[in-house]
């Protein structure tokens, strides 16, 4: 089936062009593209824009911001990004991360979308050409969404504040069995002040640990001290099933997986 692609250059433009019946949006065509390819007659025109806002990284005294259109590949080389490199480098392959980009990730339905799960670990706000959002609001109605994702921006935590986990059958670029990304600040005396926990594969999109969070708070990050939250790890959770893992495997990996990133 022939595609009718259209091109703008803003992002405005693009968005008006996507009110068309039909109509998906071309990013790196990692997600869209395969899905035509695969016979999905929902999709019958592409619109793509070349706003240069789009294809750009501000980093500067701890405050992120990253077009949507950025790719994984230039989000891992990015010399003021080093936290965020391991996030990036787990999705796909050389070739896959050359052509995936920010915006498409957050759309990516487990057991994809690694690296909106570190996104929202770090409480990413999403803007489109409509407003800004917080992620997790985002994440909840993307499926109903039609506005363009122009950025992301966050605050990027110290050094050490930020893990990132992604558990895979096939090393080094196996799809995920499921992937952890935590935020974790510490008091003067180690226990734990503040957490963020995003999971990914434990719901059909990125979800927060939030029970395991708040058994973390007051707690050294040792055997002792995350016990509580390992038990609460999966509270709130709805694993996918898919050839990779089954629900039930997953439930019972995550809490070990979990121990090994707080840990660590």
């Amino acid at each position: 089936m022939a595609l009718a692609l259209q091109t703008f250059a803003t992002v405005r433009d693009a968005n008006a062009a996507l009110k068309a019946q039909g109509t998906r949006y071309l990013g790196g065509g990692t997600l869209v593209v395969r899905a035509a390819n695969e016979g999905d007659v929902a999709v019958s025109g592409l619109v793509r824009s070349t706003d240069p806002a789009l294809s750009a990284i501000a980093a500067a005294a701890g405050k992120v911001r990253i077009g949507a259109s950025e790719t994984m590949a230039a989000v891992a080389r990015h010399p003021e990004l080093g936290a965020l490199a391991k996030a990036a480098h787990a999705v796909g392959g050389p070739a896959v991360r050359n052509m995936a980009t920010v915006g498409g990730n957050l759309f990516a339905p487990a057991p994809y979308g690694d690296f909106a799960v570190a996104l929202l670990a770090l409480d990413a706000t999403i803007r489109t050409d409509d407003g800004e959002l917080p992620m997790e609001a985002f994440l909840s109605g993307r499926d109903s969404s039609r506005a363009i994702v122009t950025s992301v921006s966050f605050t990027l935590s110290k050094a050490d504040g930020f893990r990132f986990l992604k558990v895979s059958r096939i090393k080094p670029k196996g799809v995920s069995v499921l992937s952890i990304a935590a935020v974790l600040e510490q008091a003067a005396d180690g226990t734990v002040s503040s957490a963020r926990i995003a999971l990914g594969c434990m719901a059909d999109r990125p979800v927060r640990a939030r029970a395991a969070e708040k058994a973390l708070l007051g707690n050294k990050l040792d055997q002792n001290g995350i016990a509580a939250a390992l038990a609460a790890a999966g509270e709130g959770t709805a694993p996918i099933t898919d050839p990779i893992a089954s629900a039930w495997y997953r439930a019972e990996v995550l809490p070990v997986h979990l121990g090994r990133l707080l840990l660590s």
